[in-house]
């Protein structure tokens, strides 16, 4: 997992509330693999019209390119647990989602997957998805660092986990941060077997 210290580049509104993981990544992309990626996939319905061309109405398609950082309506990442949401907005080329709130199973999908979420109050959150319906794509800066998120004229402070932002800056996912521990982890077992060693498993013929 690349480690995140700052994310620049544009950021865009997506002013809708509950969005869920179906229109995120609609379930009949799901039988492609991982390594195919899913980033020409993410918010397809949103993005294409009945014909297949963009829909003038969906406000990403303002951008020339897909935005680093997505301003969202409440609830973001609702709906089913599919990790591959986070997959599509990562294959699409967002780094960091801001909202007033997350599904619970998206925001630690996204922590696992270098995928930043920023829970901000309601009206800093309006007052950002405002300046952006006015400018789309201005440019934007998060310090994962300093915990700030820079939007044009808005420089806004953010709370994060201090655990999850270690593995974000330090590019850790389960396995890797679990093995950071590898050395109290064998010495707990070297202790456990040593007090039952008939937990021990037997050596294969």
């Amino acid at each position: 997992m690349k480690p995140i210290t700052r994310i620049t580049g544009p950021a865009a509104a997506l002013p809708l509330a509950n969005v869920d993981t179906d229109q995120i990544i609609p379930a009949r992309f799901m039988s492609r693999s991982r390594s195919e990626g899913y980033g020409d996939q993410c918010f397809h319905d949103l993005r294409f019209d009945e014909n297949g061309g963009p829909a003038l109405d969906f406000p990403l398609n303002a951008l020339d390119m897909p935005p680093s950082v997505l301003v969202a309506g409440d609830n973001f990442g609702c709906g089913s647990s599919r990790e591959a949401a986070v997959y599509a907005l990562v294959d699409y080329g967002v780094e960091a989602v801001i909202s007033t709130s997350f599904a619970d199973i998206f925001r630690n999908n996204a922590g696992k997957n270098g995928l930043l979420t920023i829970p901000l109050p309601e009206a800093e959150v309006t007052a950002l998805l405002a300046q952006l319906k006015e400018a789309p794509g201005t440019p934007a800066q998060v310090d994962l660092p300093a915990q700030t998120v820079t939007i044009g004229n808005h420089t806004l402070p953010f709370e994060i986990d201090e655990r999850l932002k270690h593995r974000l800056l330090n590019g850790l996912d389960d396995l890797s941060a679990t093995l950071q521990d590898e050395d109290r982890i064998a010495a707990f077992e070297a202790r456990h077997f040593a007090d039952a060693p008939w937990l021990r498993p037997a050596p294969r013929a």
